[in-house]
């Protein structure tokens, strides 16, 4: 499972044709599926795809009260849509069933025990399942964790990730700002940050191409924060969009419109998962509070987390209490758990406390480095790892480390 909640899988057996994947490949049958609600499997909806804002966006890092009211005004309606589009049974879409589902495609598929990869997301109904049927589980991978500490899902966890993207945008700034002959942004990370900040306000006032606005430049750099290979083309965009040539940042940020109806179903489930899955604060004042102490510190991304999750704050359904996953010594056979150091997605503090929950886990460290999803990437000291424990069942130590893979080098 790749991850979301919303993503499918279906397309993951593709992957053995990957050179770092064909050993594992080679000795596996890859199984992809769609979880329930995404794609193809009745999907879920909660709002009609063509009604999707195609106009830019402006994505303010300091929001005022006014744009603050529209965005509640907004969530409370995402929130009625999901439960008029799709009905009660709504309530059925969460971690907890998709982890009973995963135990359903192992009984269908004829294994007494499953062999499971999951990345990110995936990661956190990994750990459900291995609490719910852990003498089903062969082998486990759980790359880039979810931190599965009940106080922490989903509300506190969002907040850390925030805080995280933080940092992975200085680390970006701070690679531009070494590569200042290739792209002219800026020799410190400041002098980086203002170019940016030039760039946005430009959007602001004028959208690039009519399409492409502050908000669009923010998810565009955003995907830098995940993955480190973006940072080269992200990078030349901006400075081509600052010397006066759009064409790159356009076709980079700006709207695809062929995946639209996707993008809605894979925010529906989304959303319906997590609003399912805990208690969320209900109260404005709360999230309001939290984050605009948090945006001082972390502006980057924190307004645009809280406008994702905020239909969480008035669903219409009751919310479930988290599992507290704890596995005991000998109860579920050794476990691989992946993270990098710096990965803001799922913040490493995650990975230490699955490690913490699931006895008898090895953790294997990237350090200094914060790509999103590391098993079968650029550093071949975690794919080793990998390969070790999928193709022989070997662990390294409790608590292993690989160097960071090489830094991406500048586009032309």
């Amino acid at each position: 499972n790749p991850g979301g909640p919303g993503a499918s899988g279906m397309y993951f057996p593709l992957i053995g044709m990957v050179p770092e994947w064909k050993r594992i490949a080679s000795a596996y049958d890859l199984v992809g599926y769609a979880p329930r609600g995404v794609g193809r499997s009745a999907p879920l909806s909660c709002q009609d795809p063509k009604t999707l804002r195609k106009s830019p966006t402006q994505s303010p890092t300091h929001p005022s009260e006014s744009y603050k009211k529209e965005r509640i005004a907004r969530a409370k309606a995402y929130a009625r849509g999901c439960v008029q589009r799709s009905g009660r049974s709504i309530r059925h879409f969460s971690s907890v069933n998709n982890a009973r589902d995963l135990d359903v495609l192992r009984a269908a598929l004829g294994e007494r025990k499953l062999t499971f990869m999951g990345a990110s997301y995936g990661t956190y109904f990994g750990t459900l399942y291995a609490e719910l049927f852990p003498s089903h589980v062969r082998r486990m991978v759980l790359d880039s964790a979810v931190n599965p500490d009940p106080a922490k899902v989903w509300y506190r966890n969002n907040l850390d990730q925030s805080l995280a993207f933080e940092g992975r945008w200085a680390d970006f700034r701070a690679w531009i700002a070494k590569h200042h002959k290739a792209y002219g942004l800026g020799r410190t990370p400041q002098e980086v940050q203002r170019s940016y900040e030039r760039a946005r306000a430009r959007l602001a006032a004028k959208p690039a191409g009519g399409k492409v606005g502050p908000g669009q430049l923010r998810g565009a750099f955003l995907q830098a924060g995940y993955y480190d290979d973006y940072w080269p083309q992200r990078a030349a965009a901006l400075s081509a969009y600052l010397k006066g040539d759009p064409k790159p940042l356009i076709r980079q940020a700006g709207p695809h419109r062929d995946g639209v109806k996707e993008q809605e179903n894979s925010k529906a489930v989304y959303t319906a998962v997590e609003c399912n899955d805990a208690p969320w604060p209900r109260s404005w004042h709360t999230w309001d509070r939290d984050n605009t102490r948090l945006a001082h510190a972390a502006p980057f991304e924190t307004w645009d987390n809280v406008w994702t999750n905020l239909p969480c704050a008035y669903w219409p359904l009751p919310r479930t209490r988290p599992l507290d996953v704890r596995t005991s010594p000998g109860e579920l056979p050794p476990t691989l758990i992946l993270a990098a150091e710096r990965d803001a997605a799922t913040p490493y503090a995650g990975a230490l406390e699955t490690h913490r929950r699931l006895s008898g886990s090895t953790l294997v460290t990237e350090r200094a480095s914060g790509s999103h999803g590391i098993g079968g990437g650029a550093n071949a000291c975690v794919n080793a790892h990998l390969d070790a424990y999928l193709l022989r069942g070997r662990l390294p130590a409790p608590e292993a480390t690989c160097a960071p893979h090489k830094e991406p080098t500048p586009a032309p």
